[in-house]
């Protein structure tokens, strides 16, 4: 699928999962959260670009064949000498997943030049990028210079194996946060962010600090949506989980990608009135969520329940969501 708009620019890192099944297995995928989302929406039908850092050797080609055959478009930068960064992803007997990593984080010099010289279609950016210095404070800068030219999303996917102390990491996610028109965070996320607070009561605070959508995630049971003035809870659709690798990801580019869809976000062009972001506000405004980002959060809740039904992160196509809920609006 083609599209006039601007792509969404995803900033963050890519990387390979190398998965060790509760048998004793091991097989290698590619992975990297923002390069996740990028995929995902790009098999939505939306052009994208991803700001990256991936290697020149065997993982690094695997990683670009697999953003490119589904249309993701690497920023010139990108590949760089040397090796590409992995993930090891423990598998539980339920599916779920424990990580350790190896790599080094920056983003490509010209990052910020994109952002400045042209508006992109959209903004998303999350977990390590915005996490792991020395690209933090430069992915950090993007969203500032994006901010008054273009709508953020952020998804913080903490890793605490490479994090510090949380009091320590509390202030830039709440920076990241505020800067912000979507967040979507895990219960896990949050639990280990503010352990003295209930996720539900840290993400209604979120929802009043910049955003206008919060969206908590519960795993198989229901997903909170947090905006200024309400809450509602969103169905999960069932289905036989083979492991969860990439659901959070898949989830996050089906909500960009409806929210996209419904005008509600992408670049905000001088003079025009009502811009995405007014949209969205406006949608956010109300005791009951609008129908069009009601209808975002059921593209995202399925297309993170496809995810879950297939091994590794292999978000769906646009046609497979079509398969599954005729009620899903086309990509406009």
């Amino acid at each position: 699928m083609t599209s006039s708009a601007p792509p969404v620019l995803v900033i963050g890192e890519a990387l390979t999962d190398i998965l060790c099944g509760p048998d004793g297995s091991r097989s290698a995928r590619p992975g990297g959260s923002p390069a996740n989302v990028a995929l995902g929406l790009a098999r939505l039908g939306h052009p994208v670009r991803l700001a990256t850092r991936v290697g020149q050797d065997g993982n690094g080609a695997a990683l670009r064949r697999h953003l490119l055959d589904s249309g993701v478009e690497l920023t010139h930068g990108s590949v760089v000498p040397g090796a590409s960064p992995t993930a090891t992803a423990v598998l539980d007997e339920h599916g779920s997943a424990t990580y350790t990593f190896d790599l080094h984080w920056d983003i490509p010099p010209s990052t910020l030049a994109l952002v400045r010289d042209g508006a992109p279609g959209h903004l998303h950016t999350g977990s390590i990028a915005t996490a792991l210095e020395p690209g933090a404070r430069h992915v950090e800068a993007a969203v500032r210079a994006a901010r008054d030219a273009t709508t953020i999303s952020y998804d913080p996917n903490l890793r605490p194996s490479l994090l510090g102390d949380a009091a320590e990491e509390r202030p830039r996610v709440e920076a990241f946060v505020a800067s912000s028109d979507v967040v979507k965070a895990s219960e896990e996320d949050l639990a280990w962010l503010y352990p003295e607070r209930k996720p539900e009561e840290v993400a209604a605070r979120w929802a009043s600090s910049g955003p206008s959508l919060v969206v908590l995630t519960r795993g198989a049971d229901s997903t909170g949506a947090f905006w200024r003035v309400g809450r509602c809870e969103v169905p999960v659709p069932k289905v036989r989980v083979v492991d969860t690798v990439g659901a959070g990801d898949a989830f996050m580019a089906g909500l960009i990608s409806g929210l996209l869809s419904a005008g509600m976000l992408g670049s905000l062009p001088a003079g025009a009135e009502p811009s995405p972001r007014t949209r969205l506000r406006a949608a956010t405004g109300a005791q009951a969520l609008d129908a069009a980002v009601a209808a975002a959060l059921a593209r995202a809740s399925l297309a993170a329940a496809l995810t879950c039904g297939r091994p590794g992160a292999d978000p769906p196509t646009l046609a497979e969501l079509t398969d599954r809920q005729t009620a899903v609006p086309p990509v406009g």
